[in-house]
């Protein structure tokens, strides 16, 4: 069971996702807040696998309560919940405690499999975040395309097939399993792919290997 704390000033959208969750026996939403500072106090309560981040909330706002979530709950995957309007707010939460990005519009496959990603201790990315980041934080943010190819042309092969399954959003445990070595292992793949890349997490990781190709777009 993932347990999951969902944080949205709309009670109509946090409906509709519990809805979406409650449909799969997996997940369990264990409490909500329609604010910041009451994702953080719940999140703090509960320890939950998962919290779900509206980016605009009151009192306190989806990326600041991010940050103090990581900072007093590392073990608690945050999520956050975007819109596209929302960019520029999307770029500074690439530099926070943030491990999934998805779209409110997306689709609940989307959700599904990005809380089971995140609650396993891996990135996840809306495909289509991924792509509004390489397009938009490419110049200043993020290597550009040509570049990308370069660094992971500096990779071994199994480091690219790692570097792949990363930026599918699938955890060590999954990725050890795909390619028949131990989790162990895959950590230190893992920490060799960030520092040959010269990116600080898996976030970032991920989005190079979009734009290098490694993973398919929609």
């Amino acid at each position: 069971m993932i347990r999951v704390v969902l944080a949205d000033d709309e009670p109509l959208t946090r409906a509709g996702i519990r809805t979406v969750l409650g449909a799969e026996p997996e997940f369990d939403v264990v409490a909500e807040a329609g604010d910041g500072h009451g994702a953080v106090e719940l999140v703090q309560a509960h320890r939950p696998d998962v919290v779900l981040l509206d980016i605009m909330m009151p009192r306190l706002d989806g990326l600041s309560a991010a940050a103090e979530i990581h900072r007093t709950v590392p073990d608690t995957g945050v999520i956050m919940l975007t819109t596209f309007s929302e960019d520029e707010h999307i770029a500074r939460a690439f530099d926070g405690g943030a491990s999934g990005f998805l779209l409110k519009s997306g689709d609940p496959r989307e959700l599904f499999a990005g809380i089971r990603a995140v609650a396993g201790g891996a990135a996840y990315l809306s495909p289509k975040i991924a792509q509004w980041a390489i397009r938009r934080l490419g110049g200043d943010r993020m290597s550009s395309a040509v570049r990308a190819r370069e660094l992971v042309n500096g990779l071994t092969t199994r480091e690219r097939e790692v570097l792949a399954l990363v930026g599918s959003g699938l955890p060590n445990a999954e990725i050890g399993r795909r390619l028949h070595v131990v989790e162990g292992t895959v950590k230190v793949f893992v920490s060799a792919i960030l520092r040959r890349l010269q990116v600080p997490n898996r976030v970032q990781a991920a989005i190079i290997a979009y734009e290098a190709g490694l993973v398919e777009r929609d």
